[in-house]
């Protein structure tokens, strides 16, 4: 026992480990690029593994702890209360108490659906505000900008405008160009997305090319 504990605190011996460990998940991920095979099931079940017992110590050391253990043991004996209104949300578990445990979740999705109405508001409000841009009284090249954004604004609008039908062309055109300004927004997010992934795959790569290839020859 005490020969493997001296092994292991080789700070050399464990970060080989530790790569050799990485590479194996990192190849076993992208095998579902051949076919989904049993390797991949294994460190995806791994990971998701490490993922929940992570955020599990997170959610004790981050918030159980600081915010409701610590304050107990300090004296404010008032925060058991928070353990009656936890343990409320197991009976929904039981047939014929399931109406306790609705009364914490409708108290619970009250208080998140106003804070996040609240922090809506506070976001949207202003992004509302922004959207209205002077046409006049700013220099030549603003102007253009604005109107082009305007122009945007509106015809997005009438395209999610669906009191009535859009029959005539002069409810047509400017909804059609708005689908059109829709698509070219869809179209860089998405991008914006793939690139994303394109980076998650750039570092894995060259993690394997820079860190462990030169280990493995």
């Amino acid at each position: 026992m005490n020969t493997l504990t001296s092994w292991l605190s080789n700070s050399s011996i464990t970060q080989s480990i530790a790569l050799w460990l990485a590479v194996g998940a990192t190849l076993g991920i992208y095998s579902i690029l051949y076919k989904e095979n049993p390797i991949y099931r294994l460190v995806e079940h791994m990971y998701i593994g490490a993922a929940a017992g992570y955020y599990a110590y997170i959610g004790w050391a981050q918030t159980l702890k600081p915010l409701w253990w610590d304050r107990i043991t300090d004296g404010q004996w008032v925060w058991i209360f928070a353990l009656i209104g936890g343990s409320m949300f197991y009976f929904i578990y039981s047939q014929k108490h399931v109406w306790i445990s609705r009364i914490i979740f409708g108290g619970l999705l009250g208080l998140v659906a106003g804070a996040a109405f609240k922090g809506f508001a506070g976001l949207n409000v202003d992004r509302i505000e922004a959207s209205f841009k002077p046409l006049w009284g700013v220099p030549a090249p603003n102007i253009i900008n604005n109107i082009f954004a305007m122009v945007i604004l509106l015809t997005v609008m009438i395209y999610f405008f669906f009191s009535f039908e859009h029959k005539t062309k002069l409810h047509r055109a400017p909804a059609n160009l708005g689908r059109w300004f829709l698509m070219f927004a869809f179209g860089a997010m998405f991008g914006s997305t793939v690139m994303a992934r394109m980076s998650l795959l750039i570092g894995r790569v060259h993690f394997l090319l820079a860190d462990w290839l030169p280990i493995a020859k």
